[in-house]
């Protein structure tokens, strides 16, 4: 049975929405940080770009915390409303606390520094890691909510340094979003074959495996194949399946059922390239990524979902700009799920090279 869960979206919204949009029923934007959405669990573990997911309480929070075990709680409140503050957020808290603490129980209050608390403060206080007795509950107007999820930003930091083989000089793919290039593919039945065709250190096959998909890598380049063998068996997988081979040209064995990589995004860059540079950039990339494409299309059955992170180059007025336009990429026999694209460019504030997400799937 489904019920209503409640997201904060992370740094990048659009990008999160689109990413809970590809996993679950009825999503929709409450506002600039929110959505709720229909599922009958969530494994945040298993999201990329929610920093908090919350479910929606049947019951008052009074309720909820009357019926805990013995022993001490911890207690967090976030409001979420239109006209939050410290004051409303912690003032919710400790009117819960003075309650209880008249019927004998004994609450220790986890106040933040504004209206909600941080990930990092959640997550430091065990808030919404399941133990009985830590709670943290979202305010959003009249409507409460139990926070069931944190983003768990240490594992996230684990699993990119911790990898035996690395290299700065090909770019650093972070897990998270590698998390969420796999769900931008739709729900996947577990044991799909998942290609990375540019898998360098095997970031997105490495995600691909901790959600029960079969991993499928090949790259041009012998040393990251290298790479990605070394970095998936440290994680004691076995069964992916590596190779040589150039994207443009190279015949991917066996069904496929899904597509999610980072393409070539052209050589780093310390400063907003000139014309003249970013034409020539753009030549030696789009060449690469419209042969991957057109090669790709050929060896996979309709409706087959495609992600794909190409590179967008910053311009002077703040803007992207963009490798590929639209009607090339429907041209080469592709439908494109994200057409109006806005938002879904992942950046750092004043990052030179992007990742422009494409979302296609196979006519």
């Amino acid at each position: 049975m489904s019920k209503t869960f409640l997201a904060i979206l992370g740094r990048q919204p659009e990008i999160s929405l689109a990413e809970l949009e590809a996993q679950f029923l009825k999503v929709k934007k409450i506002s600039d940080r929110l959505a709720i959405f229909q599922a009958e669990e969530v494994d945040i573990d298993r999201l990329g770009g929610s920093l908090k997911i919350a479910r929606e309480l049947e019951e008052k929070p009074l309720q909820v915390l009357q019926k805990m075990p013995e022993g001490k709680i911890t207690l967090g409140v976030s409001d979420y409303s239109k006209r939050a503050s410290k004051k409303t957020a912690s003032g919710e808290a400790l009117k819960l606390k003075k309650i209880l603490s008249r019927q004998g129980r004994s609450v220790r209050v986890v106040l933040g520094q504004g209206a909600e608390l941080s990930t990092a403060t959640s997550l430091h206080n065990g808030l919404g890691s399941g133990k009985e007795r830590k709670i943290e509950f979202l305010k959003v107007g009249e409507k409460w909510f139990r926070v069931v999820g944190v983003q768990d930003i240490e594992a996230y930091r684990r699993r990119d340094q911790a990898r035996p083989a690395r290299d700065a000089r090909v770019g650093m793919l972070p897990p998270k979003l590698a998390q969420i290039l796999i769900n931008l593919c739709g729900v996947l039945e577990p044991e799909t074959k998942l290609l990375d065709p540019f898998c360098g250190t095997g970031v997105v096959l490495q995600e691909a495996m901790l959600k029960g998909l079969k991993a499928y890598g090949t790259d041009i380049s012998e040393r990251m194949i290298d790479y990605s063998r070394k970095n998936l068996e440290r994680y004691g997988f076995s069964g992916f399946t590596l190779a040589v081979g150039d994207a443009t040209n190279y015949k991917w064995q066996g069904e496929i059922g899904a597509v999610a990589c980072e393409g070539y995004l052209g050589r780093p860059m310390s400063k907003i390239p000139t014309e003249m540079k970013l034409k020539a950039e753009k030549q030696e990339c789009g060449a690469i990524m419209m042969g991957f494409l057109k090669n790709l299309a050929g060896q996979i059955s309709p409706g087959t979902p495609v992600v794909v992170a190409m590179p967008a180059w910053l311009r002077e007025d703040g803007s992207y700009s963009r490798l590929l336009t639209l009607d090339l990429l429907e041209g080469l026999g592709y439908n494109i799920d994200n057409k109006s694209r806005e938002g879904l460019i992942y950046h750092r504030m004043g990052q030179i090279v992007a990742r422009d997400i494409i979302i296609l799937r196979k006519k």
